[in-house]
């Protein structure tokens, strides 16, 4: 491997007060451009890049990510106002990069989403595919002329700006199958050519549009690679055929195309506290290591150490004072020392934690079984399950900030669940390991607090394992919601940004034979479409979710409109 990235964004989100946050990019719309404000802001943001860089790269990171092309081209059509805030985030930007290329010669790639468009823009411009295709290619051959200190772009493609962003600014889904987006490399990928840089595919999508399986799909992605056999291309991918979650094996993708690629990480795991407590990446990275080792061409890596999720967990990685990102370092460490320097887990904390490496890998042992077996239910984890172009996460009633608790879920993990005895054993078993848990954190000077946050979490996701697994009692019920308010005293959020608990013991009108025939049409458990897909699920059950869904979103729950780009996106 030679290209070792990680994100840059945290500067850019201090002070940012919003309840619950966005983590996919930069929030532009924080980004003071006038005074007063602006040179205090931009000042704080140019030390704090320093800090990230420099302690990046003294670890061995040798390239940074940040956002966005979208904020930093121009283009005649922009609003008046837009225009004039893009020229200050040029001006600025152009700042930044210099600290980082100059200052700690850090190469620098700057991510994308394909496309990006303004309401103005939208007017002039319309809906043709072919002239917005030559519209973004024009932003791109900007930006590198303009930018000289980029080393390259990352293109996201399966993915836009969430429903929950209000920049006049926004992304939108551009291209919808495998053809028109190998098109759409081949002739955009000379301007990187024309220029030595670089260009970065990522394969990521939600599933929307024939191109929403290329995560996966064998076909999908050699249609969309075919033919791109440049230097300056490289394709980026995560490790699972899902999002950042356990139990996914690694995608077979890796050892099926030739360009060359790279893996993606998140140190901040997303789904898993986002820092708030121990969730390691260390022992994955071992795996992953080992299994890529008959990979050809894997050329780096790219580590999410802020990056990802909706959520209202603040904590900024290599800006806290007082090392309350250590949750989320010890991961980075752990991704480089492992691709890098070829170390194991106990090389890595041994060499940067000597007098107390016994403890912490002690301890991150006991988290990795408590996260297994408590916030993850095994049997439903490792079970592999398809609908339309996605792969179901192996998570599903805790999400980003919110543990589910409703009569939903509780249908759906009994249908699935064979062994609902195991599955409390296991999870009663792990629990146990608190107390060892919480006393080496104090041997090794590591914040106790979360341990015992992480305790009080996964003892109420225990007793809502209960009540999804076991026939219905009234007193849990009462027990779960005095938890609930126990909880919320114990962590109150002056002190702690903790996890909401949402809880209804309504039921839902949906029988269990119901729900067997709509899982057995709806759902399939192998990755090749069957004829009932190519019939209904992936054509006619789109349009009849555009016809028969609620006009008034308000009927939505408030979780799937609000969040990323919203259920709509799985029916496109």
């Amino acid at each position: 491997m030679e290209l070792f990235l990680i994100d840059a964004i945290g500067p850019f989100f201090r002070g940012y007060d919003k309840q619950r946050i966005n983590w996919s990019k930069i929030p532009f719309q924080h980004l003071k451009t006038t005074e007063p404000g602006r040179r205090e802001q931009w000042d704080q943001i140019a030390e704090d890049l320093r800090s990230v860089a420099g302690q990046v790269k003294a670890i061995g990171y040798n390239a940074v990510t940040l956002d966005d092309l979208a904020h930093l081209a121009r283009h005649p059509a922009h609003e008046p106002e837009v225009a004039q805030r893009i020229e200050v985030f040029r001006d600025e930007f152009s700042r930044l990069f210099n600290i980082l290329r100059d200052e700690f010669g850090l190469k620098i790639f700057l991510t994308s989403d394909v496309i990006p468009s303004t309401p103005a823009v939208d007017a002039i411009i319309g809906d043709d595919s072919g002239v917005l295709s030559t519209y973004y290619r024009q932003l791109v051959s900007q930006t590198l002329d303009d930018f000289p200190q980029l080393s390259g772009l990352i293109l996201r493609i399966g993915e836009s700006d969430g429903n929950d962003v209000r920049d006049p600014i926004r992304t939108r889904l551009h291209l919808r199958g495998p053809a028109e987006t190998n098109r759409f490399l081949k002739d955009i990928l000379t301007e990187f050519d024309q220029r030595g840089r670089t260009l970065i595919l990522r394969t990521w999508t939600v599933g929307a549009h024939k191109i929403g399986d290329l995560i996966w799909h064998r076909r999908t992605l050699a249609s969309t690679l075919a033919g791109i056999d440049s230097p300056n291309f490289v394709v980026s991918m995560k490790h699972g055929e899902s999002d950042f979650f356990r139990y996914l094996p690694l995608n077979r993708a890796f050892f099926r195309i030739s360009q060359p690629k790279i893996l993606e990480l998140q140190a901040r795991r997303e789904y898993e506290g986002a820092g708030e407590y121990p969730s390691f990446i260390g022992r994955d990275c071992e795996r992953f290591q080992r299994e890529l080792a008959t990979a050809d061409n894997v050329v780096g890596m790219s580590v999410w150490c802020q990056t990802g999720g909706w959520h209202r967990f603040k904590r900024l990685t290599f800006l806290e004072s007082n090392h309350r990102d250590i949750w989320v370092r010890l991961s980075v460490l752990a991704a480089i020392g492992i691709f890098k320097n070829g170390q194991t887990v106990e090389q890595v904390i041994g060499t940067h934690f000597p007098e107390k490496s016994t403890a912490i890998l002690e301890l991150l042992r006991d988290a990795d079984t408590v996260v297994q077996e408590i916030l993850y239910i095994e049997e439903f984890a490792r079970m592999k399950l398809f609908f339309r172009r996605v792969r179901i996460p192996p998570l599903l009633h805790v999400y980003w900030d919110s543990l589910f608790i409703n009569h939903a879920v509780r249908k759906v993990l009994r249908h699935f669940i064979r062994d609902p005895e195991r599955v409390l054993r296991g999870g009663e078993a792990a629990a146990l390991l608190f107390p060892p848990m919480i006393d080496n954190a104090r041997k090794a000077g590591l914040p106790v607090d979360d341990i015992e946050h992480m305790r009080d979490l996964f003892g109420l996701i225990l007793l809502a394992r209960r009540y999804y697994l076991m026939p219905y009692d009234e007193e849990l019920g009462k027990e779960i919601r005095a938890a609930k308010k126990t909880y919320k005293q114990r962590w109150p959020r002056k002190i702690r940004q903790r996890y909401r608990i949402k809880i209804s013991f309504e039921p839902i009108r949906l029988t269990s034979r119901s729900l067997r025939i709509a899982a057995a049409v709806l759902l399939r458990r192998k990755r090749g479409y069957r004829l009932i897909d190519h019939l209904f699920t992936l054509n006619l059950l789109g349009v009849a979710y555009r016809i028969f869904r609620p006009r008034d979103k308000r009927a939505m729950p408030k979780f799937l409109r609000k969040s990323a780009m919203g259920v709509d996106a799985l029916f496109k």
